[in-house]
């Protein structure tokens, strides 16, 4: 019996934020893979490692977390004024399915070294010493994110000693700005889909919840801590080691997503398992963060934990953390009321790694709120680089 050979596709692997992913050249991939279709999936699958029973992704690239079994795609623009379009795939660990549906905020963040170190950034634009704007397209969710990306001696730097809790080594600091964060193609065209602040969330099982849902960074719905029993310092065992928890706050999310008009009804939610996102926040307090870290409550405004794929994070979505920084500079939401109240246009909130600083700035008009830009610092790195083997028949 005759076996297929394996294909040789270029690719880097890369780290960005607290996540990582496979990331390819468009024109590098296979054909039947270069636009939407379930060879592409395939592919990516394929690549990861994925449907994976043993939930290990022994024979892949991925990590076996929502944060590691990532893909992206890098393209020539297709808008104006815009360097690349950028294109994530959050390949699901346990079953046939990428997702398709949002982005990585994290993997943003390699983006922007991704394309200087590919020629996707004409030469003349990059200094031999200094700072080269990026300008992305994230094809996902047709938004704009400019990548801040330094240089030294004319090539991306990536050593540096700017710490990103979440992340075990400092790297060089990378600014993401985010603009117009609000995803107005997304349950009725407005960055509070139901037009409301805070809404009473009806559970069955759980009861009635006051949540915000947002769609700034990635759809999201917030809740209370203390709604649910919690504090709002737990770290990823409390949760993700209780299949009850999980299960309410899958329920919480499949429901929340028919509130917000992402989908129909909740039996869509297992196909939209990226988006939207659940978070619980609380006021700040004293505790200690998962590297043994004490984190005191005057360092922060206030505590986030939030989940990814049906379980919680190790640290905070780049995303989600968008939609915290955008939903706190906005009075009245349960993130903003969580941080004290009032008006800002910053916020340093406590996850499960440490804590995390995103400036956002809100302003009302006619009654809409809108956010030019969200801001905030994270840092990438390439960690290998070369060609992904898949076996040839994965199309078949």
């Amino acid at each position: 019996m005759a076996f297929a050979p394996q294909l040789r596709i270029p690719a880097t692997y890369m780290r960005g934020g607290t996540s990582k992913g496979v990331f390819f050249r468009l024109e590098d991939l296979p054909a039947a893979a270069q636009v939407p279709s379930p060879a592409r999936d395939a592919l990516l699958m394929r690549v990861i490692g994925s449907p994976d029973p043993y939930a290990k992704h022994t024979d892949g690239m991925g990590g076996a977390t929502s944060s590691t079994s990532k893909c992206v795609i890098i393209g020539p623009a297709s808008v104006p004024d815009h360097d690349v379009d950028y294109l994530y795939g959050q390949v699901s660990i346990n079953s046939a399915f990428v997702d398709w549906s949002g982005n990585c905020g994290n993997l943003s963040t390699a983006v922007g070294p991704f394309a200087i170190a590919n020629g996707f950034i004409d030469a003349s634009r990059i200094p031999r010493d200094g700072t080269v704007a990026v300008r992305v397209w994230q094809a996902n969710i047709g938004k704009t994110i400019i990548v801040h990306v330094p240089v030294a001696d004319g090539q991306v730097q990536e050593t540096g000693d700017f710490e990103l809790d979440g992340v075990t080594f400092p790297a060089a600091e990378i600014v993401l700005e985010f603009v117009d964060p609000a995803d107005e193609g997304e349950g009725g065209g407005a960055m509070f889909p139901t037009g409301q602040l805070v809404d009473d969330l009806d559970v069955p099982g759980v009861g009635t919840l006051r949540a915000t849902l947002i769609n700034a960074g990635i759809p999201t719905i917030f809740i209370e801590a203390a709604s649910i029993g919690y504090t709002g310092a737990e770290l990823q065992d409390a949760i993700n080691g209780d299949a009850k928890a999980l299960a309410m706050f899958e329920t919480i999310r499949a429901h929340g997503a028919v509130r917000m008009g992402l989908i129909s009804d909740v039996s869509e939610a297992s196909k939209r398992q990226h988006t939207p996102k659940v978070a619980f926040v609380a006021p700040p307090r004293d505790h200690v963060v998962s590297s043994g870290k004490a984190i005191a409550a005057g360092d922060i405004d206030l505590l986030v934990r939030a989940l990814s794929m049906g379980k919680l994070h190790h640290a905070m979505m780049g995303t989600a953390a968008v939609a915290i920084g955008t939903a706190a500079a906005i009075p009245g939401t349960l993130v903003n009321l969580a941080a004290g109240g009032g008006a800002r246009t910053s916020v340093r909130f406590g996850h499960p790694s440490g804590t995390l600083r995103v400036g956002a700035e809100a302003v009302q008009t006619d009654g809409q709120w809108t956010v030019a830009r969200a801001i905030m610092s994270r840092s990438a790195r390439v960690l290998m680089d070369g060609a992904v083997r898949v076996p040839a028949d994965v199309f078949e």
